[in-house]
């Protein structure tokens, strides 16, 4: 479900894509304003004033539809959207003074960078000078140079700042991995510390050994000895290694799940308990605080989430349980597969439970040694 690479909170949660192209097409509902005029009688030449508004409300659509997959397009499209609203605007007048706005609202979201505001300013001025050449009052005429600066801008913000949540999103999955990376080139270089001088001092002993094994059989069994007791205390001092890598310890994640918890809206309650595992069953709870918060955050949808920790009879017990809407129980993604497979080496289970009124919980169970909890 997770790796090692996810991080915390992804900040398009699951269902929030940002604007697109639809929620701007109901817009186009500014060209029954003209549509009203001709209805009425007020636009002449009919044969001309029907087409204008069916090709403004048609370029806008096409614009906007565009604007979102292949600005290259859109912008022809705009550039003649403009010429037929303008030209009908001056033409005919009266309601057709509305379409500037929708014209203004379709260069908002095609048009980016620094030179939106001079397009924005100049569609501003053909507006102004249409509605003085209607003999529009002041009020009317502030009105449109208002309502067409603001229907350019406040699209184009919008749009502005979902770009600016994808970089971001974009940038920290970058530093993430630029984080992995360099966590795995310091465990390659612990691991050569580790075992390279070690396995140099067995590789030697060895040949002591087959050396001596014909000729002085205590010596061999000597040089044996040595081997064995080099070999154990490589294998602890790489289970040592791993651990720290594996994980940052319990405490850690808890600090960093109730931040990831409040980032995402979700109220946290954390009950831990007295009790004081060694590193490795620290490092697995850790883990397992790690990946069930994470699931939570990506896929509850939940309000709350409580995570507990108990101590039951030499085995330390982590409950994590949201009350997300009623959900497929998801045992069987990545990252819960890794947990299990992990938890089971020290002979340590995990419980999955999704009840049909909703919510999740993630229970998992390690054992821990007496000395291990003083």
């Amino acid at each position: 479900m997770t790796t090692e690479r996810d991080t915390w909170l992804d900040p398009l949660r699951e269902g929030e894509r940002g604007p697109d192209a639809k929620g701007m097409y109901m817009w186009a509902a500014v060209t029954a304003a003209p549509v009203w005029d001709i209805a009425h009688g007020r636009s002449h030449p009919l044969w001309l004033a029907w087409p204008a508004a069916l090709a403004a409300a048609g370029l806008y659509v096409a614009t906007t539809h565009f604007a979102f997959t292949d600005r290259r397009r859109a912008l022809p499209l705009l550039g003649l959207l403009a010429v037929v609203v303008l030209a009908s605007a001056a033409g005919f007048e009266g309601n057709w003074l509305y379409l500037i706005m929708m014209l203004a609202v379709a260069t908002g979201t095609t048009v980016r960078g620094k030179i939106l505001p001079v397009v924005l300013l100049a569609e501003c001025a053909a507006a102004l000078v249409v509605a003085v050449r209607a003999d529009a009052d002041l009020t009317g005429v502030l009105s449109m140079i208002w309502g067409t600066f603001t229907a350019g801008l406040i699209p184009a913000i919008i749009i502005r700042l979902w770009e600016a949540i994808h970089e971001l999103k974009a940038t920290r999955e970058e530093l993430a991995r630029a984080a992995v990376a360099e966590e795995r080139l310091r465990f390659s270089r612990d691991l050569h510390d580790l075992l390279g001088h070690t396995l140099s001092i067995m590789v030697v002993k060895a040949e002591a050994v087959r050396r001596l094994a014909r000729v002085d059989a205590d010596a061999s069994a000597d040089q044996a000895a040595d081997i064995e007791q080099i070999g154990r205390q490589a294998l602890t001092e790489v289970r040592a290694a791993v651990t720290g890598y594996r994980g940052r310890g319990l405490a850690a994640e808890l600090d960093s799940a109730r931040a990831a918890l409040a980032d995402a809206g979700i109220e946290a309650t954390v009950r831990t308990s007295s009790v004081r595992p060694g590193p490795e069953a620290d490092a697995l709870l850790g883990w397992a605080v790690r990946e069930g918060v994470t699931n939570v955050v990506r896929h509850s949808r939940a309000s709350a989430c409580e995570i507990g920790l108990r101590d039951d009879g030499g085995v330390l017990v982590l409950e994590i349980r949201d009350d997300g809407p009623p959900q497929k129980a998801h045992g069987h993604g990545n990252g819960l597969i890794g947990l299990r497979e992990r938890v089971k080496a020290v002979a340590g289970t995990v419980e999955t439970t999704a009840p049909p009124v909703g919510g999740f919980l993630l229970r998992v169970a390690v054992p821990y040694a007496e000395e291990d909890g003083q």
